[in-house]
């Protein structure tokens, strides 16, 4: 899981997120897959690990699952970052993975492929040019990127993943967003969810389905010029004092297969 956390805030990582090897190779695969298919009930760990990145260090700590505030010391400097997992600005994992998702192999010919609903932040409103005299260098908008006239909301998406050429593994792109409301960032938002399948049956009969995801975790990432910063110097304003900066947000998990209700029509 740790080659998915270090790949999420690279451009490159897409085609590489799965770790199985040859992604185009398992895209294209026709070969048998345990069936996904159908409703899953997740638990999920009882911490949030986050990583922050300011250039080339490395700060790591542990909140609940709702996430709460961090402070630390960064050449001399205090920040403060507020990831509270209810606020708008802020997507942790338990709220990209459901308590309880559906899977789907919607493609008979690409058993591989699996499609599953998913939150994603979006702009309620229009992107606008950012005003050239609040961005800009030592701002927290430093590359004077489009900025939304509104507010961030989240909404209902569809997400992309793939089971490995064995059948023992499945990872699922969760959400891949790339908007600023200028305050908070979500200048890249990216977030993932892999696990072990478990199942009964094999390749070779027409029984092989899976039963439990197991280990699995979620990561979200968000990299860009400012993050959750904190007023700093008591002025009311926020400062923007993290540049060059990332965050990184995982928690373990567990998915169960909920049973088929035979008496629905």
């Amino acid at each position: 899981m740790r080659n998915i956390t270090s790949l999420l805030l690279s451009s490159a990582f897409v085609p590489f997120l799965f770790g199985f090897g040859s992604c185009g190779g398992v895209l294209t695969s026709e070969t048998p897959t345990p069936d996904m298919n159908g409703t899953w009930a997740v638990e999920y760990g009882d911490s949030l690990e986050v990583e922050i990145t300011i250039g080339g260090a490395l700060y790591t700590s542990e909140l609940g699952l709702q996430g709460g505030t961090i402070d630390i010391e960064h050449d001399g400097q205090p920040l403060s970052f507020d990831l509270n997992c209810e606020d708008e600005d802020i997507i942790c994992p338990s709220e990209v993975w459901p308590a309880e998702v559906d899977l789907e192999q919607r493609e008979p010919q690409y058993p591989h492929r699996v499609w599953m609903s998913v939150p994603r932040q979006e702009c309620d409103a229009e992107l606008v040019p950012a005003d050239p005299a609040e961005c800009g260098e030592d701002t927290n908008n430093p590359d004077c990127a489009d900025v939304c006239e509104g507010e961030m909301v989240t909404v209902q998406d569809e997400a992309f993943g793939l089971i490995n050429e064995e059948g023992t593994e499945m990872a699922v792109l969760l959400g891949a967003s790339g908007a600023t409301n200028g305050v908070n960032c979500a200048l890249l938002g990216v977030s993932i969810a892999a696990a072990d399948i478990v199942a009964t049956g094999s390749e070779e009969t027409a029984d092989w389905t899976g039963t439990d995801l197991t280990p699995g975790e979620v990561v979200v990432g968000y990299a860009g010029g400012c993050l959750w910063a904190d007023d700093v110097d008591g002025d009311s304003e926020l400062e923007a004092v993290v540049l060059e900066a990332s965050i990184v947000f995982s928690t373990d998990f567990e998915a169960t297969r909920v049973p088929s209700n035979p008496w629905a029509r």
